[in-house]
């Protein structure tokens, strides 16, 4: 009897956890600290469905790779900030490159904007295929990266499983590496269009030792073909083909994207 008592005791100790953690995890959603334009795209981008699926919970270090103008950074930041710890890992301000220092330099503007919010998020660096100081090796329990790697295949394969190598050095045993990009149909040949065939990032995850715990079809969008004139960026928000199609493209939404949960064995 004691011990189903116990047992109880634990499982509803576990399960007020959970639900904290998801309370919390709405509450940095819904703050008001967001952009009004941001906030907009929730319903395209479904973070909390997301960042649930990934297992997130507020006490975690965390791993945001090129944050970009920062739209998950001002969910994270939040929810990372009194328990947890946040790494944003981007371009250097002191980059050879101008175009890293650009996005360096606009997003340390970002993280200046609000110390209330941003005061406790920590950088690293993340210039692939430069350089690499993502966070000390075995430190982290979950590194995430939202659109970004369709931008990492021009470099090549040996690049890509360079880069999947130094986010798994970064995790420890049992760390989560949670990837979000644009999808490309199986049954169509790669391209230069900002799809990315599924069964590739499989295959380079797999390749320097992640396994595969799970795929999320919550970012899905059956309406998206993936074959529009200047590819991805056809789509809203960016509307590449501006006022040609543009009902069309509205009409489709953001694009059809994998979800996928990678652990560390």
């Amino acid at each position: 009897m004691k011990k189903l008592i116990l047992a109880a005791v634990l499982a509803a100790s576990a399960a007020a956890g959970t639900a904290h953690a998801d309370d919390a995890l709405k509450a940095a959603i819904a703050g008001k600290h967001r952009s009004a334009a941001n906030a907009a795209r929730d319903a395209a981008r479904h973070p909390y469905e997301t960042l649930t699926f990934f297992g997130i919970k507020p006490t975690m270090t965390v791993v945001e790779l090129s944050p970009g103008g920062g739209w998950y950074t001002e969910i994270l930041a939040t929810y990372l900030r009194d328990k947890g710890k946040l790494i944003a890992a981007g371009e250097s301000p002191e980059s050879t490159n101008a175009g890293a220092r650009r996005y360096a330099d606009n997003f340390t503007k970002k993280l200046a904007s609000d110390a209330a919010v941003f005061g406790k998020v920590q950088r690293g660096l993340f210039e692939p295929p430069r350089a690499y100081n993502i966070a000390p090796a075995g430190s982290v329990d979950m590194v995430l990266t939202f659109r970004n790697l369709h931008n990492w295949i021009g470099a090549g394969d040996d690049k890509v499983k360079e880069i999947f190598t130094k986010v798994h050095e970064t995790l420890k045993p049992g760390g989560v590496f949670g990837v979000v990009d644009h999808r490309l149909p199986a049954s169509r040949p790669a391209a230069d269009n900002g799809y990315v065939h599924e069964a590739y990032v499989i295959k380079m995850a797999e390749s320097v030792g992640f396994k595969l715990a799970g795929k999320s079809e919550v970012n899905a969008n059956p309406k998206d073909t993936a074959d529009h004139n200047k590819g991805v960026w056809a789509l809203p928000p960016t509307l590449a083909n501006k006022e040609v199609d543009r009902e069309k493209y509205m009409a489709i939404g953001e694009s059809d994207r994998m979800t996928l949960k990678f652990v560390k064995q």
